[in-house]
């Protein structure tokens, strides 16, 4: 039974449909000779017993006749029964065989709509889906309602991202210009000489409190951009792009006392450099961001591994428990706070890596680094 599990598991409906039609098949065909070589065998003796004998014979030679019929019966029997046999099964298996190739076309011609549903559903994405349908004509069969069913839930899904992309929009213009607003005020208010030091102070912190809310934004619009599909697609040497988060990020580091190496090779593969920008750039920042401080290390490494773009990022720092690296990923987790500042960071650095790595079709993971610290690495397909 597990056998028979194993190989539906394995191959494909157009083959188990091919090899269920031409078994029902084959059985009908193999039940048919079956029970015309029963009738072959009856009908024989019917006729052998059915000969007249002419009136003038006597009983004896009716006898003798009766033993010589049951002889030649016998023997016609077993010839006419074999040779009907092996052309039978000859035919048989002829019949099989047609069953099959007719099987396979039946098949290929019965899951052509289910294709046709295939095809459209690979190529859809969110700037396809207002215009994209299936639109199967033919019979109101079970497969058009399917059919319809699926163009049905595509306007449903097309009507959601609309609604998505409104509110990323508005929320973009309505969260970012309040903030945008206070910044000014908060600024002049600085730069006011007649403003008590007490008044800056408190400035001062407003001022780090509304920075960080912009951060979050920030980082939750990316966010919701980079979940989505990409809508830029071109080449990118993975070198390049991480050779300009470090030229930004560099100075900061400098600053905070922590040493970066780089080991780059290019790379090249297919999407978009901006958000491949922001994604390298949060793991250097975050290397940064939480390590020893004025003695710290961070390596950066690209290249092709494998057949693979790798792009990984190690950095010195506090014991890191395996049973949280998962968690790390997760929009608004951080580790504990008595083991790492939480106020450093919105804890949307790492999820937006993700995001955007499986945009791109690739994989992000990360491991606790030996002394401290942690390992993340990134593999995207090579091109």
């Amino acid at each position: 039974m597990a056998g028979v599990t194993w190989l539906t598991e394995r191959i494909s409906i157009r083959w188990r449909l091919t090899l269920t039609y031409s078994a029902m098949v084959f059985a009908a065909g193999a039940m048919l000779v079956f029970v015309l070589y029963s009738m072959f065998g009856q009908i024989i003796t019917d006729v052998l017993l059915s000969l007249p004998f002419p009136s003038y014979a006597t009983l004896e030679q009716a006898n003798a006749v009766r033993a010589m019929i049951e002889e030649v019966k016998t023997v016609m029997l077993d010839i006419a029964q074999g040779h009907f046999l092996n052309r039978a099964l000859l035919a048989l298996g002829g019949v099989g065989l047609l069953s099959l190739v007719t099987g396979y076309f039946i098949a290929d011609r019965a899951l052509r709509p289910v294709q046709q549903m295939t095809t459209t559903a690979r190529r859809l994405s969110d700037s396809t889906l207002a215009h994209e349908r299936i639109d199967l004509q033919g019979p109101s069969d079970e497969l058009k309602e399917l059919a319809d069913t699926f163009d049905a839930m595509l306007t449903r899904l097309n009507t959601a991202f609309d609604t998505q992309r409104r509110f990323v929009a508005n929320a973009s213009h309505e969260l970012r210009t309040p903030l945008t607003i206070n910044r000014t005020v908060l600024e002049i208010a600085l730069g006011d000489p007649e403003a008590s030091e007490d008044l800056k102070a408190l400035g001062r912190t407003l001022l780090e409190v509304n920075a960080r809310n912009e951060r979050l934004i920030e980082g939750l619009l990316l966010l919701a951009r980079s979940e989505r599909e990409l809508r830029v697609r071109k080449p990118v040497d993975v070198k390049e792009v991480t050779e300009a988060a470090l030229e930004q990020l560099s100075p900061w580091a400098e600053e905070a006392g922590v040493t970066i190496s780089a080991d780059l090779h290019s790379a090249h593969t297919i999407g978009d450099p901006v958000l491949l920008e922001r994604s390298v750039a949060n793991l250097i920042e975050n290397a940064i961001k939480y390590n020893i401080p004025e003695s710290g290390r961070v390596w950066v490494r690209t290249g092709m591994v494998e057949g693979a773009l790798v792009v990984q990022v190690a950095n010195t720092g506090q014991h890191v428990p395996a049973y949280e690296v998962s968690s790390l990923f997760e929009p608004f987790r951080r580790l504990n706070a008595d083991r790492v500042d939480s106020a450093k960071g919105a804890g949307l650095g790492l999820s937006i890596v993700r995001a955007v790595v499986q945009a791109h079709g690739g994989n992000v993971a990360a491991l606790p680094r030996e002394g401290g610290g942690l390992v993340v690495t990134i593999r995207l397909a090579g091109r």
